[in-house]
């Protein structure tokens, strides 16, 4: 049987009957003790958080959860239930949206500072930040808003909430430093603030968590899906049938031959 049983291989969860064991936790002894968050961290991280971290990681969250019908995912939620969905189906939908441009950029963010601090490229920030243009996209990940200005409301609070965290030993706040640096820069060298938007700040936060930067757009997903769920059981009691983007008495242009 071993060619069956080491088809899965798994450190995350244990069980057999009338027993489930999470990181080598009986699950009876983390019901009521853990709350949900310090269950993530359990769960992807293999132990239990300080009070502080999982603090931290509940505000990344919490912050992330919903930024309306007009962001992508959430109107597909929507309009996924007036096609018939169920709720499942409707979060479903705004989950496969996030991906590299709508829900990337703090996966992204975290990967480039990560690469920046191992290898030293601080050292000629201006220089690193016209490279990455160069090289991956025109735009800085975690910068600037196309709604929010002149700033993004959420990330003061997080950005605090960092400061805090740093003042008490519980991160090194290089990360911090290190995105405040680039935020500088690019101010300089647009000649206008391009403020750190909720995607950068919660970045700020995986990277001095320590988390994987798949991980950062894992925990973005974990925290818009309740956005999603949110949004199409209230489109569930408003009712509509197959409703579009727009109302049906608006038409798109037509570019084609007349």
């Amino acid at each position: 049987m071993n060619d069956v049983a080491d088809w899965w291989q798994t450190s995350i969860i244990e069980m057999e009957p009338g027993r489930i064991s999470i990181r080598g936790n009986e699950i009876q002894d983390l019901i009521g003790q853990l709350s949900f968050p310090e269950m993530i961290w359990l769960m992807v991280i293999g132990t239990k958080p300080k009070k502080g971290q999982v603090r931290l990681l509940e505000a990344a969250l919490v912050a992330s959860v919903d930024h309306g019908p007009q962001a992508p995912s959430i109107a597909a939620a929507r309009m996924a239930v007036t096609c018939g969905l169920s709720l499942n189906g409707a979060m479903g939908t705004a989950i496969h949206m996030l991906d590299d441009v709508h829900g990337g950029a703090g996966e992204q963010l975290v990967e480039w500072l990560y690469e920046i601090n191992n290898t030293g490229k601080q050292k000629d920030l201006e220089a690193e930040i016209i490279n990455y243009q160069a090289r991956v996209a025109s735009f800085i990940p975690g910068f600037g808003h196309r709604f929010h200005k002149p700033a993004d409301p959420r990330t003061p609070r997080l950005m605090s909430l960092v400061r805090d965290a740093k003042d008490d030993g519980l991160i090194s706040g290089q990360f911090m430093e290190l995105a405040l640096s680039i935020e500088q820069h690019l101010a300089e060298m647009k000649g206008k603030p391009i403020p750190m938007n909720i995607d950068g700040a919660t970045a700020v936060i995986f990277a001095e968590l320590g988390f994987a930067p798949a991980l950062a757009r894992g925990l973005f997903c974990l925290s818009r899906s309740v956005g999603a769920m949110a949004h199409g059981y209230e489109q569930m009691q408003q009712g509509g049938r197959n409703k579009g983007p727009t109302p049906p008495h608006y038409r798109w242009r037509y570019t084609g031959i007349i």
